[in-house]
């Protein structure tokens, strides 16, 4: 049981940290704002229908009262005729019917009351929604504008580790090309000073001079042969 209750809790910390990803606030608050609205909306439906009760029952109210004053009437005229019997029932007429009055009256008193206190609950509720609804908006601003800053985070911190590539590649760019200028002025600084010779020397004395004889005299041979050909000399 230990062990299943453990992988349980897991399981649920798991759902729970899954559903937290997956929960937008701002989608509950809108959801929370949309209940509220239609709460409000029923104490508003319910006050109607109180108010129109209470309406119909001052129209009955009032059609018991005209009653009222007509046996009241008829009474007043029977007894000028002389018939108190039609009087007497006038009278009970008149009295049946002020019970009634009486009744409606408790319930107009009764629905006034309920009226007051749903008005009373409703403009509660009003601003209970208004208040809701700036905390929403703030609250959704705020979200977004965390939202915003995280995106500008992790994008300035991966643009901080390309920057940070890029410099490497920039440094190792800078090194080889000072590598190859330091190269090209070692060589002009050679040519210059003469050492950069095209037919360098074998290392041995004799055979460099024996190489500069031969290099001479096919020059001279060759000059001589020159002259010839143009007339300016002996053939060789």
């Amino acid at each position: 049981m230990g062990l299943l209750s453990r992988f349980s809790t897991i399981f649920k910390s798991k759902v729970n940290t899954a559903l937290d990803r997956a929960e937008d606030p701002r989608e509950t608050l809108e959801y929370s704002y949309q209940k509220q609205i239609e709460q409000l909306q029923n104490i508003r439906r319910g006050v109607a229908e109180v108010v129109t009760s209470k309406k119909r029952i001052e129209l009955q109210r009032d059609r018991l009262q005209q009653q009222i004053e007509q046996w009241d009437q008829d009474a007043r005229d029977a007894v000028a005729a002389g018939r108190d019997d039609l009087a007497t029932d006038a009278l009970s007429r008149k009295q049946t019917i002020q019970g009634q009055l009486s009744g409606l009256e408790k319930q107009i008193e009764d629905l006034a009351r309920e009226e007051a206190r749903m008005m009373d609950l409703q403009e509660k509720l009003k601003t209970k929604v208004e208040m809701f609804r700036t905390q929403k908006e703030v609250i959704k601003a705020q979200y977004s504008a965390a939202q915003a800053q995280v995106r500008i985070g992790e994008a300035t911190h991966g643009l901080g580790e390309d920057m940070a590539d890029l410099h490497m590649a920039l440094e190792r760019a800078q090194d080889k090309t000072q590598a190859l200028q330091a190269r090209a002025e070692a060589i002009d600084e050679i040519a210059d000073s003469g050492k950069l010779e095209l037919n360098p020397g074998t290392g041995d004395s004799i055979r460099d001079e024996l190489d500069k004889m031969h290099a001479n005299t096919s020059v001279q041979d060759e000059l001589a042969k020159m002259k010839a050909e143009l007339g300016k000399g002996d053939a060789p």
